[in-house]
């Protein structure tokens, strides 16, 4: 198991990551914090007091490293870190776009790597972040690794050329639908709900009706029928197309 880690990058991630091994009780004991922004590492530093803000090689000399950068970002850091790189280190990058072999070139060759997408349901435990491996990478870093997330929910070992179509679909998913969700919440609210039974419900409503949708066997088509009223039904293909365009033309970007 790892006895320390690093974080490169001090943003939203990071945050979700402590929060939700915090919330499962399982908070690794050696965190170091790295962030050209002292606001963002002193703000978690603040809110997890274990947790220790330091210098980019400080953060880089842990035994595991999440490289926790957007694209550019991460292309500038990835060769200021190699001499920091302890020989058994198990870097992991967070950043969509960048390959594998990529990762290993900045790197100077270092190949102990894998690339993650982690979501955002991660900080309630009910993430779902997918991993690749480099190919080298041997079976107990892998493990480790497996080890190290699992408090956070599930993360399923992909292949590394569906990373991108995982950004778009479960890293970037909850966005597409939380402010539809809070509408909703919302509305029941206005309709006369207290706001714990409007939280109540619409959690129970979502839950059961993606298990309808993903779970019960039937057509997708037979499942949009089960409900005889649909006040959205007029708006329906225009969202589909919204959805198709949008998400296509982001995966097109990821891809490169």
């Amino acid at each position: 198991m790892f006895v320390s880690i690093g974080f490169i990058g001090a943003g939203r991630i990071a945050k979700i990551m402590l929060e939700g091994w915090t919330r499962a009780g399982a908070l690794p004991g050696q965190i170091v914090l790295h962030d050209q922004s002292d606001d963002a590492v002193r703000s978690l530093v603040t809110a997890y007091p274990s947790v220790h803000g330091g210098t980019l090689a400080e953060a880089a000399g842990c035994d595991l490293v999440f490289g926790a950068l957007h694209p550019p970002a991460m292309l500038e850091a990835l060769p200021a870190i190699v001499p920091a790189l302890k020989a058994d280190t198990l870097f992991c990058s967070l950043a969509p776009k960048i390959k594998l072999a990529t990762l290993r070139d900045k790197l100077g060759g270092f190949d102990r790597l894998a690339r993650m997408n982690p979501n955002a349901p991660s900080i309630v435990n009910k993430g779902f972040n997918p991993v690749a491996f480099a190919d080298g990478l041997p079976a107990k870093a892998r493990q480790d690794l497996l080890a190290v997330m699992a408090p956070l929910g599930q993360t399923p070992e992909v292949e590394e050329q569906l990373i991108e179509s995982y950004a778009v679909i479960s890293a970037m998913g909850p966005t597409y639908f939380w402010f539809q969700f809070d509408a909703v919440r919302h509305l029941a609210e206005t309709f006369g709900l207290m706001p714990e039974d409007a939280r109540t419900t619409v959690a129970a409503m979502l839950h059961g009706a993606v298990d309808t949708l993903l779970a019960s066997g039937l057509p997708e088509d037979k499942v949009m029928d089960l409900v005889p009223v649909r006040p959205m039904a007029e708006d329906e293909p225009a969202i589909r197309k919204m959805i198709d365009d949008r998400l296509a033309a982001m995966f097109a970007k990821l891809k490169g």
